[in-house]
């Protein structure tokens, strides 16, 4: 009896794990995997020790990626436009705290990536190793 009970304990526990339910589909913005290095030595990226600050790295993700000290920790998205297709108005500029798409103007918080359309920015994941901060998908 206390190993059938047991096994109604433990059976639940096996279906219950989840990803941490981090979900980073799409429609507009294509699914590119990569990792880069970013040493906050450098000048650079520098302005990533400050909290709230934000740089651009370009070469990667879809059009690029945005980096943002959040205060206690950081933030990086992909630079295009979540609610758009890709286009050449489609990378999104750093305007203090938030992003703002090129084609139609939207905001998203760099805190979030939140905005008011349907998608929110692209986020990747981002672990740091002193003054170096890996960024990937």
């Amino acid at each position: 009896m206390k190993k059938i009970l047991l096994l109604f304990v433990v059976i639940p526990l096996f279906f219950s794990c989840s990803d941490s339910g981090f979900d980073n589909t799409n429609p507009f913005v294509p699914n590119y995997t990569f990792a880069v290095d970013l040493n906050l030595n450098l000048p650079e990226y520098s302005n990533l020790k400050f909290v709230s600050n934000a740089v651009y790295v370009s070469g990667i993700g879809a059009r690029g990626v945005i980096v943002f000290n959040t205060g206690s920790g950081y933030n990086a998205f992909d630079a295009a436009c979540p609610n758009q297709a890709m286009s050449s108005c489609s990378t999104m500029t750093i305007n203090g705290i938030n992003a703002v798409c090129g084609c139609d103007g939207k905001e998203y918080s760099l805190f979030t990536g939140q905005g008011t359309l349907q998608y929110p920015m692209k986020q990747y994941r981002v672990q740091v190793n002193g003054n170096v901060l890996r960024v990937y998908n």
